[in-house]
């Protein structure tokens, strides 16, 4: 085996971790399939100078560098974002299928809500969070990505689990309960019971969707039951012709895809419960956000230069 083939086996092996940790601190999957694209292209380039010893360590440092750069210079950008920003959904079948214990991760720590709220933290906090208390990484590991001593690391990470402790408190919901709530959301919506959809709104919910300027959508948060329920029933007429709604995962829970007739998606919707209510309505509906309509549903094309 030539050096070159170990180093992209070693590369390929990592990528599903990498891919992960940049959607974390990215909130969008196609832009850290670029990032960890250009992390091979830098990898490469740097053993043929000098051996890469620990591919996966040198690309983690690597990957957490290039999204940081990434979402520092997405801020700039979603300031003159057309209506609300949402986060790219993960659904089956992007990512490749990860290792037992980055699931269990990712399952209980990257949210769809959470991808939300991860928006109001600074590039830094972020990137410090993400980094050690999903991914396991050390604050001193972390200080070379963001330039930082692990000091100053260690209270940006506190910074920004307090801050995410405030507006995402934790919830214990069982799996059941959710789908329940979800397909009682889902019947009510395209039965047109506007009482049966505000019992399962929670009074102070709230409804944000993204069209990214492409697609019609609410240009500010919809809130209160009462609103979001006539919205819903308002535009469950937008079901393409031959389309359907079906359950789906969205970031690891239950929520619903729509799909026209040829299985392709038109929209994504995550539904966050609290107790037997929603409390969360994010409806994803920006092309470029959606996984490509010529796969399977849940499914996206690889994207990005790197070794298959």
């Amino acid at each position: 085996m030539s050096d070159q083939t170990a180093l992209a086996e070693a590369f390929t092996r990592a990528r599903p971790r990498l891919i992960r940790m940049a959607y974390g601190l990215l909130g969008s999957h196609s832009e850290a399939e670029d990032v960890v694209a250009e992390c091979w292209l830098r990898l490469a380039a740097a053993d043929a100078a000098e051996p890469v010893r620990d591919v996966e360590g040198w690309a983690v440092v690597a990957v957490a560098r290039g999204a940081l750069d990434t979402l520092r210079s997405a801020r700039v950008r979603r300031e003159t974002y057309v209506g609300e920003w949402l986060p790219e959904p993960l659904v089956p079948g992007i990512g490749g299928a990860p290792d037992p214990a980055d699931q269990v991760t990712l399952d209980e720590s990257i949210s769809f809500a959470l991808m939300v709220v991860l928006e109001t933290l600074s590039p830094a906090e972020r990137t410090a969070w993400v980094l050690h208390d999903v991914f396991g990484i050390g604050f001193t590991e972390v200080g070379q990505v963001v330039g930082r001593s692990s000091a100053a690391v260690r209270q940006l990470a506190a910074r920004a689990r307090r801050h995410l402790g405030e507006r995402t408190p934790r919830i214990d919901v069982a799996s059941a309960e959710h789908d329940a709530v979800v397909d009682a959301f889902s019947r009510a919506t395209a039965e047109g019971d506007l009482k049966g959809l505000m019992a399962i709104l929670d009074p102070a919910a709230q409804l944000t969707s993204d069209g990214g300027g492409q697609v019609s959508a609410a240009r500010r948060p919809v809130v209160g039951a009462d609103r979001i329920a006539r919205y819903m029933l308002g535009v469950s007429g937008r079901v393409p012709p031959g389309g359907r709604v079906v359950p789906i995962a969205v970031n690891a829970a239950t929520g619903l895809a729509v799909l026209d007739a040829g299985g392709g998606f038109t929209a994504v919707i995550s539904l966050t419960t609290r107790g037997a209510r929603i409390f969360r309505v994010d409806i994803v509906l920006a092309p470029e956000k959606l996984p490509e309509v010529s796969h399977p549903p849940g499914l996206r094309r690889p994207h990005g230069d790197h070794p298959r």
